[in-house]
């Protein structure tokens, strides 16, 4: 599939999406259109595994009424895809059901319930339960009466029904692409809310390619703000990944993420995603990663009582972050849970370069005491949705090879859009090379020693190490002197006419 046909698919799915909006916000309908989705998937899935297993008996798992046959394919499904859908509730069978006009919403409710059912007491479980918990069908948003309901909710699988996601073919991911295409546009209409499950695509690519330079593999990957899961899947596009995990404390998005990667053919069993507040009840603080990567919310609030400086995480540092601003306390954490051949990448506000007080201590223990700081990367001004916000990228390695902290200001690299500023593919080529090969470029980037840290006093405001001034044109006065005497010359004679004109007019001219 080319991109012009894939553009063609995810503006369909757009189209399909808006059907549902009715009285919703972004982010009400997002949950319902993306389980849909996620729904034909599963079936698609079960039907491709189990036609496979049935082909040498010549018949169609959507036909197969032996029990025990039943049974045994069950059997296989639960221990390779995870999960179970009988023939009868297949994602075809309802759409084909709606659209005859028939009733489905309670048939409908009851699958999603059985799917889950389907892997308890399985490895499984934990992957499954609950994902469909944000498709109500019963919400009034979706139509007054359950008639109307039903309709709107029969238009919109029979719209699905008729697309190919192409699962058959394992060389391309379109069902992926068009995921993330949706969750891109669903972030772009949910104002402030959108920052709590999404990452600009382009923000994620200069993480994934930062955390995994030089590695034709790394064996876990780590996100602990991990929202719908699209940054932990963007390292695998640069890099084969063995184990995905992450964390994320609000449940529609930590539903989102787990969906995402089933999705994204992820196996159960090589991702990890759990709902808890990373800062208050972390869940993976017994593993160690090789690749960190997150965009944790900006300056956000936390627990900062004392109490956690004996947390292991916190307590070598002697200082905690503000009650008002956790940025650093997801660094600690992450720094944490690095491996000594690990690469961290996070996404933070400028004031973490350089507020003092206890994050200025934080900082300096970071690049003094421990020599973790491997490179600062300023970005450009409102590539986030919901914040206009300049923002910036620390790298952190355990085990450097290198003695100097590589300033990088990117901030004037960007496209102008009409809401957003847009990174382009060769702005974020430019930052990936400089980092790689660690270039000074003059205005944009520069290898500061550890003694010109020093002397700023651990601040890393990008300006004090990146020159970027610009000087402005000289002017030659001589020039402009002669400009505006033929300015006043041309004013004399226009003078000039005004009054023969009033003169002609018998009327008294407006100049003395």
């Amino acid at each position: 599939m080319g991109e012009e046909q894939k553009a063609v698919l995810e503006k369909k799915l757009w189209a399909i999406a808006n059907d549902l909006r009715g009285q919703m916000g972004a982010d009400e309908f997002r949950d319902y259109i993306l389980g849909f989705i996620f729904y034909k998937y599963l079936s698609e899935k079960i039907e491709l595994f189990t036609n496979e297993i049935l082909k040498e008996d010549g018949v169609k798992f959507e036909n197969v009424e032996d029990e025990e046959l039943i049974e045994a394919l069950q059997e296989e499904c639960i221990e390779n895809l995870g999960y179970y859908i009988e023939p009868k509730y297949l994602f075809k069978t309802f759409a084909k059901r709606g659209k005859l006009g028939k009733f489905i919403l309670d048939d409908l409710s009851q699958t999603f319930s059985y799917i889950e059912k389907s892997t308890m007491g399985h490895e499984s479980e934990d992957d499954f339960i609950g994902l469909f918990e944000e498709i109500n069908l019963g919400s009034t948003k979706l139509g007054a009466t359950a008639g109307k309901r039903n309709e709107l909710i029969s238009k919109v699988l029979a719209h699905l029904n008729e697309i190919d996601f192409k699962l058959e073919d394992s060389q391309i991911d379109v069902l992926g692409d068009a995921y993330e295409y949706l969750i891109s546009q669903f972030a772009s209409n949910a104002g402030k809310k959108a920052g709590e499950f999404y990452t600009p695509q382009q923000v994620s690519k200069i993480l994934a390619k930062l955390v995994t330079q030089g590695k034709d593999r790394v064996k876990s990957v780590y996100d602990p703000t991990c929202g719908s899961g699209s940054l932990l899947l963007r390292v695998a596009k640069e890099t084969n990944v063995t184990n995905f995990y992450g964390q994320e404390k609000s449940r529609t998005t930590y539903n989102l993420a787990r969906m995402n990667m089933i999705l994204h053919d992820v196996k159960y069993d090589n991702f990890d995603i759990k709902l808890e507040d990373t800062l208050e009840n972390p869940q993976h603080l017994d593993k160690k990663f090789e690749a960190i990567v997150a965009n944790p919310p900006f300056s956000a609030k936390w627990d900062a009582n004392d109490i956690k400086l004996t947390d292991d995480r916190f307590a070598q540092y002697g200082k905690l972050a503000p009650k008002t601003k956790a940025d650093f306390a997801f660094v600690q954490h992450m720094i944490y849970q690095l491996d000594d051949n690990g690469t961290m990448a996070t996404v933070l506000p400028h004031g973490v370069l350089f507020r003092g007080a206890a994050e200025g201590v934080i900082r300096k223990y970071l690049i003094e005491n421990k020599n973790y700081l491997d490179a600062v990367i300023g970005l450009p001004a409102n590539i986030f949705y919901g914040t206009s916000i300049p923002t910036c990228i620390l790298v952190f390695k355990k085990c450097r090879e290198d003695n100097d902290i590589l300033f990088i200001d990117a901030s004037k690299n960007f496209e102008k859009q009409k809401n957003q500023n847009i990174l382009r593919d060769s702005d974020v080529d430019k930052i990936v090379e400089t980092y790689r090969n660690r270039e000074e470029i003059e205005k944009f980037s520069h290898r500061a020693t550890m003694e010109e840290i020093k002397e700023n006093d651990y601040n890393l405001n990008i300006p004090r190490y990146v020159d970027t001034f610009e000087e402005e044109e000289k002017v030659d006065i001589e020039k402009v002197a002669e400009e505006i005497i033929k300015v006043e010359e041309d004013m004399k004679a226009i003078d000039e006419k005004i009054k023969k004109f009033c003169e002609e007019l018998g009327i008294k001219a407006p100049i003395v």
